[in-house]
């Protein structure tokens, strides 16, 4: 079994502010993976990496496989992402809303 989600020195920078510093992380085939941390610590700036919505400065990363900086169109063919508040309502579950 291998990884769906592979990063390896992951870094990018919004001019001075370093969001990333050198993020590693895996995520076996058919497991969950959990990214936690306080505000700031750049969650969501690895995740919208992982998801090609933005090109890390240095390091690699690889979903499914496919290499998010080379064939971002192949990343994208395969995952779905959604932001924490975009459900359609609020009171249901993540699994109701996504049936």
């Amino acid at each position: 079994m291998g990884n769906t989600i592979e990063a390896t020195g992951l870094e990018l920078s919004y001019g001075s502010t370093r969001a990333l510093a050198g993020v590693d992380l895996a995520a076996p085939e058919g497991t969950v993976l959990g990214v936690l941390g306080p505000n700031g610590a750049g969650k969501t700036t690895a995740v919208r990496v992982l998801a090609t919505l933005l090109r890390a400065d240095a390091g690699s990363a690889r979903v499914c496989g496919h290499d998010v900086a080379t064939e971002p169109h192949r990343v994208r063919e395969l995952i779905g992402l959604t932001g924490q508040y975009a459900s359609v309502d609020e009171d249901l579950t993540g699994r109701q809303n996504l049936g």
